[in-house]
């Protein structure tokens, strides 16, 4: 089963680009080996359709979720399509097996209130605190992703105007940036910024070695400060953007400008954060006149 295991490995190397997602793959498919070996007397090789089903099932009981479930079919679906196009099984047993009804989430947000705290939590009398201040600030200003945020340049910020161009692959975003972030932002760009770094760069947010702040350095940063406010939710940089959304919403945005601004393709996915809001107002209603 290793050099199996290794051809196949060497196989998605040629084919998957994404080392978490090849990692991931490998890793369930190993897991379902194992469980052939240890709870049943089935060889890969005989594993049929409704031994896929109930491995499935299994996956389902020991508190697996939809999309952990969908991800070890979609997995095990692959392992054995290479298998039998190697002729090293004679079916694909996972082929039709039933995948999981996702649960979705409506995303969660900080109240105006929980952003404060959030922003306090820097000591913006240190360079690298003011720093990340202004990042935390223009997150939630305009509703960048994190990946849009670390890949900012000097360039794309416009200081004057008080907007950021956040440009993509598939097309660029003019979004205006309210007067505090904006403040905040100068002040890294023109007093802290030179501080942190004498090596020449492009890159808006930088690190103390001049380089580029990457996007799992910006993940541990807003996790060290969500630590320090002491606010039971899990705040993450996608947090901002979702706030973002529903903060203009509340405050009589229309859905286009809030698509524009997020850069959704497809509005139904602007659409989530009405439903927020909603729930949000019959929550509070339902405070307010209990017996209704």
């Amino acid at each position: 089963m290793n050099e199996i295991l290794d051809r196949y490995a060497k196989y998605l190397k040629q084919n998957v680009h994404s080392k978490n997602t090849l990692d991931s793959y490998l890793r369930d498919v190993r897991q379902f080996l194992c469980y052939l070996e240890e709870e049943t007397a089935l060889h890969f090789t005989e594993v049929g359709a409704e031994d896929a089903q109930k491995y499935a099932k299994l996956l389902k009981k020991r508190g697996r979720s939809a999309a952990t479930v969908n991800r070890c079919l979609v997995s095990l679906r692959g392992f054995y399509r290479y298998a039998v196009d190697k002729k090293l099984a004679p079916i694909n047993p996972f082929l039709n097996v039933t995948m999981e009804k996702p649960v979705k989430k409506l995303p969660e947000s900080l109240d105006s209130e929980e952003i404060e705290l959030l922003f306090q939590a820097p000591d913006v009398k240190d360079p690298k605190g003011c720093r990340d201040k202004a990042m935390l600030e223009l997150l939630y200003a305009t509703g960048v992703k994190v990946s849009e945020l670390t890949a900012l340049n000097l360039e794309d910020v416009n200081l004057r105007a008080g907007i950021l161009h956040c440009r993509t692959p598939k097309a660029e975003r003019v979004i205006p940036i309210y007067q505090d972030a904006l403040d905040v932002l100068t002040d890294y760009i023109y007093r802290i910024r030179p501080l942190l770094s004498t090596q020449q760069s492009e890159a808006l947010f930088i690190n103390f070695s001049g380089q580029r702040l990457t996007r799992q350095g910006f993940w541990k940063i807003i996790k060290q400060y969500a630590a320090r406010t002491g606010i039971r939710k899990d705040i993450t940089p996608h947090t901002l953007r979702h706030s973002f959304a529903i903060h203009l919403l509340e405050n009589g945005a229309g859905v286009r400008d809030i698509q524009e601004m997020l850069g959704h393709a497809d509005v139904a996915s602007t659409q989530v954060y009405v439903q927020l809001v909603k729930n949000r107002m019959q929550e509070v209603y339902q405070k307010c006149h209990p017996k209704a």
